[in-house]
Formats: C-alpha cells, structure tokens, sequence
C-alpha cells in the first residue's frame, strides 16, 4: 500500500482549514451583542427618602453572553453594579439605587469590612458591556447624575463574644454567648452563627433600651436551642457573623471566633429497680433523735456532662436544717439529690451532691474547678436526716426523693420519687425493726 505524498497531505489541510474559515464567516452570529440599553432616570438621590432613590437599567442581551454593568467617574475610576455575569438571550430590567462593589476611599477609617456601598456623588458615563462566546465585545453607553446621596457607611463601632468558649449543656456555666453590637447610624443587624460548612443559624436580637434598627448599641444572645429542649450545634469551631446594612442597601460586615465544646441536652434520672425499692429507707419508724438513712442511683443517660456540687454523700442533716447550712447554697445549673417530707417548710430542704471528688469528672472553666457525672455514668447517692420533730397530726409522715437541675427544673419522672411512710416514735417506745 501506498502512503501519500507530504504536498498531498499539505493540500488536503489547507482545503479543510479553508473550508472551516469559510464556515465560521458564514455561521458567525452578526449584529451587535446588546441591543435596547436605556436608563429610565438620568438623575438619582439615593437617600432613602423615596423620591428619585432608584432608576431603572433596560437592555436586550441577543445571544449567551458575559455581561458587566458599571459607572465610570470623571476622574476614570470604575464602580462595579454587575460584573462578569453570565446572561442567556433576553430582555433585562433591573434597579439601580447606587449600590455598587465595595471601594475604599483615601483617609477614611472604616472598622467593619465594607460588602457594597453607594457610589460617591457626582457625574458618571454608565456602560452595560457584553461579550459573547465568539468574543465579540459591545457596549452600551450613557450619563447618570448622583447627588444627595447618605453615603455614611453603616460601620460596626464595638463588637464583642462572650464567652469565646460556648458550653450549652445547662451547667449554669458558660451557657449563653452574650453578642454587643454597637451601629454608627441606622441599621438592620443579621446576626449567625456559622459552621465550616457554611451553614447559618439566626441568632436574634434581645429586647431592650433601643428597638431594632436604631442607631447605638444592640445586644444578642444564643443559647445553643437548649432552652426549648433542641440539641446545640456540634461542637467545633464556629464563625460569629454581623452585617449591618443600613436603608441605602450598604452593607458592613464583622466577624469573630467561637468555640462550642461539651455540648448538649442534660438528661439524668434516679435509676428505677427492677426488684425493691428505688429509695432504700433505712427504717419506717425511727426513734426521735435518731437517723433516717437512705440510698439510690443516678444514671447520666444524656450525651452532656452534668454539673453537680455539695455536700458529698454520706451527709448527715439535722430535720431542721437546710442544705444552705452546709456551706452549698443553690447553684444554677447544678444537680443535687434531695429528701422532702410532708411537714417540711420548704421543698426539698435536704440536699446532696451526685458523688464525691474522687468519682466525679474535674473540668476547669472560668479559674475554678468543676465536678460533672459524665455522660453514661451512675453514681450512688446516701445520707441521714435526724429526725426530732413529731408532729402528732401528721405521724407517719411522707418521705421522697427528687433529683432538682438547681434553678431549672425538676423533670417529672424525677419529682416525689418512691414515697415512703416513715413514723417518728417517742424513745420510750418500741420501733420497729429496721428491714
């Protein structure tokens, strides 16, 4: 088999590339790539006053092109509307109120970064510019006037996370972020928290001195959900967002860090028996000056640790103590173990921690050491009431346990847990033997 000459194949090639020249000359699209380009006002205030804040922009686009919107000063700097975007054959209206990219202007101090901002005063040339896929390039031209424009920029004076280090488990401790945000004119104030994936969670603003969109400081707080019962975010590293935007549409933004850690709902119950009692009684009869003692379980079933504080179990209390004269007043977030009794003055006066130092979990936080049952842990739970006071009209008497979340709650199912009839008998009588 012969193989062609080099001229043949030479002249094979040029035919084709001419043949392809000749194609694209006649396929090529023709006329201009942008047709229609008007603007409805050749003048606009944009001060938010609603007369003459906006104008309209109309163009045609006749095939799939790259377009770009943007003023141009007297002085050839260009402020960018829309830039680069890409636009299939259509007609397209859109309002332009001077908002424009982001720019800097020399000297000013601006503390947030600045996402879009008005177009400073003055006379422009605007240019819709198209390119299409060919790369033919068109433009569109005319002239725009803006004057009395509010171009004081929304800036964020003061801002501030507290605590930096978020533990949204009710343990009374770093429960809430407390976020301060201080507006240098009108504005409205989107707060988020935002994970590393990109997704948002609205933090609102809380209620006070000044209503929202006033000018000065505002205040925000997040709790993570816990208060209705939902769980937090996972805990990581977060991004506090604030953007400003005041009613011209400028936009100013701030940012900080946040880290959530020990996260989650806090369950815990005084674990059922299957057989017997669930509160072990010493006795149901005891004689005066003598020693209730009682036992029971606890059970951390949630996936947060529970905070937990004193006095450690095995404390003895005298019936007309109260668990404040042991030093271990009521700490919000904290739980305790506790005795009630029928003739008792006031609800579960007797009050004991989930455990002792050496079985619990230390955590630092704030310069102090605190104890937690972690999550999947039990602990047991003793103690005594000396009991001295019989009161004729109500002997036997009630006694229960309960499991308080100090200044939170008492759940239900750990409210007047397994009562038990105890009698309070003079000395000179005989008490029943202990079971």
């Amino acid at each position: 088999m012969r193989l062609q000459s080099t001229p043949t194949i030479l002249f094979a090639t040029a035919i084709l590339a001419a043949i392809l020249a000749v194609g694209y000359l006649v396929t090529r699209p023709t006329g201009s790539v942008i047709t229609d380009a008007t603007i409805g006002s050749a003048a606009i205030t944009p001060n938010a006053d609603h007369n003459g804040d906006a104008t309209t922009i109309h163009y045609r686009v006749r095939r799939e092109s790259t377009v770009s919107v943007y003023l141009e000063g007297e002085d050839g700097q260009r402020y960018y509307f829309r830039r680069d975007e890409s636009r299939s054959p259509g007609v397209y209206d859109v309002l332009f109120s001077g908002i424009v990219e982001p720019f800097e202007i020399t000297g000013e101090n601006v503390k947030g970064a600045v996402l879009q901002r008005l177009i400073p005063n003055g006379e422009y040339t605007w240019v819709i510019e198209a390119t299409d896929t060919y790369g033919k390039t068109d433009q569109a031209t005319g002239t725009l006037e803006v004057a009395d424009a509010d171009t004081d920029l929304p800036d964020i004076l003061e801002f501030s996370v507290a605590p930096q280090t978020f533990t949204p488990n009710q343990d009374g401790i770093d429960d809430r972020v407390k976020i301060n945000v201080y507006s240098a004119k009108p504005a409205t104030l989107l707060v988020y928290l935002i994970d590393e994936a990109g997704h948002r969670i609205f933090i609102p603003e809380f209620e006070g001195e000044r209503a929202p969109g006033e000018e000065g400081r505002h205040s925000f707080e997040y709790d993570g959900g816990i208060d209705n019962g939902s769980d937090p975010p996972p805990d990581g590293t977060y991004q506090v967002e604030v953007v400003a935007q005041d009613a011209e549409g400028q936009k100013v933004q701030v940012n900080s860090q946040l880290t959530i850690k020990d996260g989650g709902v806090p369950l815990a119950d005084v674990l059922a028996q299957p057989v017997g009692d669930t509160v072990r009684f010493s006795a149901e009869s005891v004689i005066v000056d003598d020693v209730l003692l009682f036992e029971l379980t606890v059970e951390n079933y949630g996936n947060a640790p529970i905070r937990t504080t004193g006095p450690e179990p095995g404390y003895i209390y005298d019936q007309d103590d109260v668990f404040g004269v042991t030093g271990f007043f009521v700490e919000s977030g904290a739980w305790r173990i506790a005795i009630d009794c029928d003739t008792c003055l006031r609800n579960y006066p007797w009050r004991w921690g989930l455990g002792t130092k050496e079985s619990l979990t230390p955590i630092e936080s704030g310069g102090k050491t605190h104890y937690y049952l972690m999550p999947g842990k039990r602990a047991i739970v003793n103690g005594g009431i000396r009991l001295h006071n019989i009161i004729s009209s109500r002997n036997p008497q009630q006694f229960w346990a309960g499991l308080i979340h100090e200044d939170v709650g008492i759940a239900l199912r750990n409210d007047f847990v397994d009562p038990h009839w105890i009698e309070i008998v003079p000395r000179t009588a005989q008490a029943a033997p202990t079971p």
